[in-house]
């Protein structure tokens, strides 16, 4: 139903844009002299559809959210008073699934109680009813916003303003969607870590050397919640992939933006973003199979044990994902470098690799260091690769030759199976998550700061 009357809705807003059209062309005259017109006869036609189509859609958006609550209370009033006082909110789930579930006619698996199916009938006859309300409640809506705007419309009519103002608001609101999803996501994650907190001291758990959670059915935290095993693993693999992708990446840039030909830049660089688009758990894969077992065999010439499953495998593989993050990013930022700035340089004498690295780079560092940013962003949260390629060994060592464990692993393994969500040993992993926020908001505090320094020097 809710398709079909957001294709209605769509039908009658375009009919309203016609009309709004129509109108203001008759109203400019002979010869659609737009002239007369406070406004271009699109704004018209555009203000009449949007006063057509947001207060129905409002309307439909208002009636989805309320109705299953009714449906809820409908269900429930139903039901006979001495089963309905029975029922935890578990239950009252249960029964209204069920009912619900009659009430379509896919039934259910065991023999309903005769109150089910009664409360069934009166539901589908609500629903019923409800349907054809709401049909009826929204395209009287969209007809009266359609007459209502055709009425005003006139030559001396500010369509555009209105038009306008609209668009800014639909914008803005875009934009507190984004703000205020954020927001969410750091206060769940926050109010979450607190619940966990009441069990594990923050001091035990920012400053302990031991990770070893206990699985207890009795709610309380036993065994060790260490951060720093974790974090240093997740820092080490990490690092080793800024060491893989920064210094390669960075070439890539200054190579297709300063020396390739404009042939060879057209293919090379869609080619390399391609590794940006494999799916991350192909390079995990491609690390435990192909990386691993060769790192393993490489190092037992050379008489180095080396693990398949370690921070340096995983560290690769990583760089190289993110290698065409860096240099796509890097790329885009060096050919924005303005030329008058390479001309000025080679014309007092400087060769081309001096103009690159004395003139071009310092100009374009602020955006080269964003590109670094991200890439650590990714290297810092990257999960697939690190389950299937680092290992699972949560000890504080600073051997990259040896397996280790990242916090994107522990949140993996604490939140996978059986798992009571009340528990600390799951709440642990919204600690996790919030350190790992943390981190990446002092990276681009970090960065923000040296951007701003230096863009104050080259402006």
């Amino acid at each position: 139903m809710n398709l079909l009357l957001i294709g209605v809705l769509l039908a009658i807003i375009a009919v309203a844009y016609q009309i709004g059209l129509s109108k203001s062309r008759n109203l400019a005259g002979k010869g659609n002299n737009s002239a007369m017109l406070h406004s271009r006869p699109g704004y018209y036609g555009a203000l009449v559809a949007l006063w057509c189509g947001i207060p129905a859609f409002l309307i439909l958006i208002v009636w989805n959210l309320v109705e299953p609550s009714i449906l809820e209370q409908v269900v429930i009033n139903n039901v006979p008073a001495h089963i309905a006082a029975s029922l935890d909110p578990a239950s009252t789930s249960v029964l209204v699934d069920r009912v619900q579930a009659i009430a379509s006619g896919f039934g259910v698996s065991d023999t309903p109680a005769a109150y089910e199916v009664a409360a069934a009938e009166q539901l589908a006859k609500i629903e019923t009813i409800g349907s054809y309300a709401k049909l009826a409640v929204v395209i009287c809506a969209a007809l009266f916003g359609l007459l209502w705007a055709k009425k005003r419309v006139s030559q001396q009519f500010r369509a555009r303003n209105q038009v306008e103002k609209i668009i800014n608001i639909s914008l803005a609101l875009c934009s507190g969607v984004a703000i205020l999803t954020t927001v969410g996501i750091v206060m769940s994650m926050f109010s979450e870590a607190m619940r966990f907190f009441s069990f594990v001291s923050p001091l035990d758990f920012f400053f302990g050397t031991v990770w070893n959670p206990g699985f207890s059915t009795s709610g309380s935290a036993d065994g060790s919640y260490g951060l720093l095993p974790l974090l240093w693993g997740t820092l080490m693999v990490s690092g080793i992939a800024l060491l893989v992708a920064v210094p390669i990446g960075l070439m890539i840039a200054i190579y297709l933006a300063e020396y390739a030909s404009p042939k060879f830049r057209a293919w090379a660089k869609p080619t390399i973003e391609v590794l940006a688009g494999i799916p991350t758990i192909v390079y995990g894969v491609f690390a435990m199979m192909i990386i691993g077992p060769f790192l393993k065999t490489a190092g037992a010439i050379i008489g180095l044990d080396i693990n398949a499953t370690s921070a340096l495998t995983a560290g690769l593989v990583m760089g190289i994902m993110i290698i065409p993050f860096v240099s796509s990013l890097s790329d885009d930022i060096i050919t924005q470098v303005p030329r008058a700035l390479r001309d000025g340089s080679l014309g007092l004498g400087a060769t081309k690799s001096e103009t690159i690295r004395r003139v071009v780079m310092p100009a374009a560092l602020p955006g080269v260091i964003g590109a670094f940013l991200l890439a650590a962003s990714r290297a810092i949260g990257e999960t697939m690769i690190v389950v299937l390629a680092a290992g699972n060994s949560p000890l504080l060592h600073a051997n990259p030759l040896e397996a280790v464990s990242t916090v994107t692993i522990t949140i993996v393994n604490q939140l996978t199976g059986d798992t009571d969500f009340a528990s600390p040993q799951a709440l642990v992993a919204f600690a996790l998550g919030l350190t790992l926020f943390v981190i990446t908001l002092g990276l681009n505090i970090v960065a923000l700061y040296i951007v701003r320094k230096y863009r104050e020097q080259y402006d």
